[in-house]
């Protein structure tokens, strides 16, 4: 990440906005170019500055963030978005990622775990954090889908499942990386891969395959 990544803030409450540009600042690859307060505000400045990256609150007064994030994603797919929320309902995480959004985001995260989660959105890894990545897991688990018509063989190879698997608990390029023995490079271009095999465009859709196809 050798270049400097322009980040939008949009939340109604400005204690918050205040918290997040704190955090981000910490962080000399990031640099705070606009604030917002809602989805119009998002929309706007998405549209005029055109950031690398935008923190968007779910619940705002007038269009909300999910909202927000559909209809920026529709015209100018470039700009990454993650949700930021008080809520960790798997719901809302599901729902972020089926507008658009790259991340999800806890409030309540410590600012190291922030920015190490949005270091990896920047470097295109997109990762859930393993606080999410266990609740989809046992939400999923504890749902049963038994569907036959999923019962097929997997088109993936035997590393590419096995990343998958890792991929699915939680876990980043680097990590797996070093659990595999294999570079950086060589995970991203198997999830590369993979990601084109299954026609799928972020990890929660793998995780959802990976606990469907019962490889965890």
């Amino acid at each position: 990440m050798d270049q400097v990544i322009n980040v939008v803030i949009i939340d109604d409450h400005k204690l918050a906005r205040q918290g997040m540009r704190e955090i981000v600042s910490l962080e000399d690859s990031f640099r705070v170019i606009a604030e917002g307060k809602n989805g119009e505000d998002a929309l706007q400045l998405a549209e005029a500055l055109q950031p690398h990256l935008m923190l968007i609150d779910i619940e705002m007064p007038g269009m909300d963030g999910l909202e927000a994030t559909r209809l920026i994603k529709m015209h100018h797919p470039a700009i990454k978005i993650v949700i930021v929320t008080v809520s960790d309902d798997v719901s809302n995480l599901f729902e972020a990622i089926k507008r658009g959004a790259q991340g999800y985001l806890l409030k309540n995260l410590q600012p190291a775990s922030w920015l190490e989660y949005l270091r990896a959105i920047a470097d295109d890894e997109t990762p859930m954090s393993k606080q999410l990545a266990g609740k989809m897991i046992a939400e999923f688990q504890s749902m049963h889908e038994k569907s036959n018509q999923d019962e097929q063989h997997s088109p993936l190879t035997e590393r590419e499942r096995e990343i998958l698997e890792w991929v699915a608990k939680g876990k980043t390029n680097r990590e797996i990386s070093e659990l595999l023995y294999i570079s950086e490079n060589t995970v991203k271009n198997h999830l590369k891969n993979i990601l084109q095999k299954l026609h799928m465009q972020n990890r929660v859709q793998l995780t959802r395959y990976a606990i469907k196809m019962k490889f965890l």
